[in-house]
């Protein structure tokens, strides 16, 4: 262990390579029918026969100009990026070069974007698992009024959520709570009775986000059972020549009056980058086809600052601060708040501070090792008002009680790290193995302002009693989390076959302070600390678990570009902090948490097929998914100790339902998606996705199971002109539903968006997006959504449009 920690010391301080004289290689790279320069292409040169030895790399400019520095010898150079097919060439290197490039339009991805979730860069089209990669220009070119709009168009993702701004996505059945998602790689951690933690994140700052379907806690520990959401935002890049960018773009639309505004800088040289963005959005009430959506405005802001260093040429140290804040955020459903209750976000934010330093090219065997560090804290304020009141008969008349206005706090602080190294034991074996830590505190406060008027049996109020309770909902507790694990990837039978097999190790720690169900009392402006009866929700504890997780993925090339893939996973999930110590007093009863939860496993299979021909894909996967210990909410007794009074010391019981692992559950089902380029720069496309859950313990459907979706379109790409496209979006009737939830019906939409290409315009290029939503003004119901809350109907006709200027 200690000749371990001594080498690993000395890599990180001592593992710079000396290189001789160094020669550029200059390039520009233009589209091969327009000759337009291209900007934002990954420039990789490597040796000679050697896929594993990453000499440089460089992104092209917004003006397609893009700069190597290489010592003396013959590399591979490769250009890529998403809408291009990629392009490599040999090159001798022993004098400066000055080249153009071209690159030919891609009317199919060929799955030959790169992805990180795997915690190495690999293509998709190399990977055993079913990936979705949706792209910066998927954001642009379409409404995007959250992440969530936008993913929820691939299929097996369905969107929920409890308004219009509050959205969250289910991956092939299972909710937030079963899928782990993460910003540039950082665990986003916070409660998920309310759906924000996808709403959090500026659309206009993502690069791509990456969605693994399918159990994957062999990677990233507790709650990837469902999949992986990972968003990677923009970032900047170094460049042998100093350079200056800048972007600014904004749009409207019609359904909402949305109004949004961003712009970003960026600049760097060889040793060092920034970039700095900024955004704004403004949003009104939405309309719907029955009319406005009250209560679904929202105002949000974002901030982000990104920065990289190069000590030496073979270490990188990155680090970014993002701060996204949201007010007067509109919440018009949500189970959390039931009836005529109006909430509202009036304050709602993530902070996000994050740190990594990487050293490649070690030695010949260990290629990388990198530490990284992130603390994000998620600060959530709400306002509600019940709008209801409670009428008891007295004998002296009657005593109306009105809930006047309720203020839930929830503060979530998470610090995490980890440590990784990627070892090559050869061109065909790929070994990653590191270890990871993180920590969620959570606080929480609750205040209710109550107003109690007491009437005559004239009817005339003779007192009235204001009253201020405040409370903590959940106990000040922590969540912590610490794990070891591996990643073994091998090519055998001449490459046709890429086996991947991983496993984790997690211990947890839950600690918790002692809970009450009411802190103090203040009756017409005099405060009680030591209110009387009060309960004692949970005592102060301590609770620990282990738990694992494994996967084992196949993929065989059955011929040219035709795969099949199978992967088998193990994975878990811990109770999260609220499951365990909840405490909702409803009066004759209550809702309640357990400290003694155990942690949820789960087995899942996943067989697919993938073609990748350049007029035609196919992806399609049959999975199924088994899950052990389920929580489900259980009769039960909530047995308490009174902390306060005459009664001080005393026990009683209510009747409540209680988190309890009684459950097991089921889900199967299939999702398909083709795209063919019959002709030039038309591409016909469909996709479809169908999920079934049942709890096998009682022979119920399980809550919260999307319907049958499908998707069919037509798109059509000119790289002289820009591209336009027009889809009709389904979804068949939901009846297989849940005790307390309701069948929803099907129905179809149709959009369309449209978009050009860069114009220039002396030193800057000009880009148009427009689009329409729901042409036909159609009234629907998201299945989701509605049985969330109280959203009967979803966004009507919504025209959008968006500039966008590049500098």
């Amino acid at each position: 262990m200690n000749k371990t920690f001594i080498t690993l010391s000395l890599a990180l301080l001592f593992s710079f390579e000396i290189y001789g004289q160094l020669f550029n290689i200059n390039g520009t790279i233009k589209d091969s029918a327009t000759l337009k320069t291209i900007e934002n292409v990954i420039a990789e040169a490597r040796t000679l026969n050697s896929q594993s030895d990453e000499i440089s790399d460089a992104i092209t400019d917004s003006k397609g100009h893009f700069s190597i520095s290489l010592p003396k010898g013959v590399y591979i150079i490769t250009l890529k990026v998403l809408g291009y097919n990629a392009y490599s060439e040999e090159i001798v290197v022993n004098s400066d070069i000055e080249r153009e490039f071209t690159l030919t339009s891609q009317p199919i991805p060929l799955g030959e974007v790169e992805v990180s979730s795997f915690r190495v860069n690999r293509m998709v089209k190399e990977l055993p698992i079913p990936v979705a990669v949706v792209g910066s220009y998927d954001y642009q070119r379409l409404s995007s009024t959250t992440l969530s709009n936008v993913l929820a168009l691939e299929p097996g993702i369905a969107i929920g959520g409890d308004g219009v701004w509050a959205t969250n996505i289910n991956i092939r059945g299972m909710g937030e709570s079963r899928l782990v998602s993460l910003i540039d790689g950082n665990r986003i951690e916070t409660a998920t009775d309310l759906t924000a933690s996808l709403s959090m994140i500026d659309v206009n700052d993502i690069e791509r986000v990456e969605i693994i379907k399918g159990a994957q806690s062999s990677l990233y520990g507790t709650g990837a059972m469902g999949g992986i959401v990972n968003i990677i935002t923009r970032d900047g890049h170094f460049s042998d020549k100093p350079f200056v960018s800048a972007n600014a773009s904004s749009g409207y639309a019609t359904a909402n009056k949305l109004i949004t505004a961003h712009a970003d800088v960026t600049t760097g040289s060889s040793a060092w980058y920034m970039r700095i963005s900024g955004s704004h959005a403004d949003a009104d009430d939405m309309m719907t086809p029955e009319g406005i959506l009250p209560n679904s405005q929202f105002r949000s802001n974002n901030f982000a600052v990104k920065a990289g260093l190069k000590p030496f040429n073979n270490q990188v140290l990155k680090v970014q601060y993002q701060n996204n804040w949201s007010k007067d955020v509109g919440i018009p459903g949500g189970d959390a708040f039931p009836g005529p209750a109006e909430a509202t976000y009036t304050d709602i934010s993530r902070q996000l501070l994050s740190a990594s330093y990487e050293v490649e090219e070690i030695s010949e065997i260990l290629r990388s090792l990198k530490i990284s560090y992130f603390r994000q804290y998620i600060a959530r304020d709400v306002a509600m008002t019940p709008n209801t009141s409670t009428t008891t008969l007295l004998p002296s008349g009657s005593q109306v009680t009105t809930p006047e206005l309720i203020t839930p706090i929830g503060n979530h602080l998470t610090n995490g790290g980890q440590i990784q190294a990627t070892w090559a034991l050869g061109n065909n074996n790929t070994i990653i193995a590191g270890a990871d830590i993180w920590s969620r505190k959570l606080t929480t406060e609750r205040t209710k302002y109550i107003t109690v008027d007491i009437y005559n049996t004239d009817g005339d109020i003779t007192k009235t009693n204001e009253i201020v309770r405040g409370e903590t909902p959940i106990p000040e507790s922590s969540f912590t989390s610490a794990g070891l694990y591996f990643q073994n990837e091998t090519a055998l039978a001449d490459g046709k076959l890429r086996l991947i097999t991983g496993g984790r190790i997690d211990g947890i720690s839950v600690k918790n302070k002692e809970g009450y169900d009411v802190d103090y009392l203040i009756i017409n402006g005099t405060r009680n600390d030591t209110p009387p009866n009060q309960r004692i929700t949970f005592e102060e504890g301590n609770e620990k678990s282990v738990s694992w997780s494994a996967n084992t993925g196949i993929l065989y090339k059955i011929k040219a570009n035709t795969d099949i893939s199978f992967n088998v996973a193990r994975s878990f999930r811990a109770p999260s902090l609220e499951e365990r110590f909840k405490y909702i007093d409803l009066g004759n009863y209550v809702r309640l948490g357990n400290p003694a939860l155990e942690p949820e496993s789960g087995y899942s299979a996943d067989l697919g097929v993938r073609v990748w021909e350049k007029r035609f894909t196919l992806k399609a996967d049959i999975f199924a998914n088994r899950i052990y210990n389920m929580i489900v909410e259980e009769p039960g007794e909530f047995i308490y100790t009174i902390n306060t009074g005459v009664s001080e010391g005393e026990t009683d019981t209510l009747p409540a339902l209680v988190n309890s692992n009684v459950s097991k559950a089921l889900l199967y089902g299939a999702d398909i998606e083709l795209q063919y380029n019959i002709y030039s720069g038309f591409v016909v496309y469909g996709s479809c996705a169908y999920v079934r859950g049942t709890d096998t313990e009682k022979e119920t459907n399980l809550p919260q199971i999307p319907p049958f979706t499908g998707r069919v379109g037509l798109r059509y790409s000119n790289s002289r002109l820009g591209s336009a496209e027009i889809a009709v979006i389904g979804a068949a009737k939901q009846d297989k539903v849940a005790d307390g939830e309701s069948t929803t019906g099907g129905y179809t939409r149709l959009d369309m968006s449209v978009n050009t290409t860069k114009v220039n315009l002396g030193p800057v290029r000009l880009q148009f997006f427009a689009g329409i939503d729901n042409i036909t003004d159609r009234k629907y119901t998201n299945h989701l959504a509605t049985n969330r809350g109280s959203i009967s109907v979803e966004p009507g006709r919504n025209i959008y449009f968006r500039i966008n200027l590049v500098f």
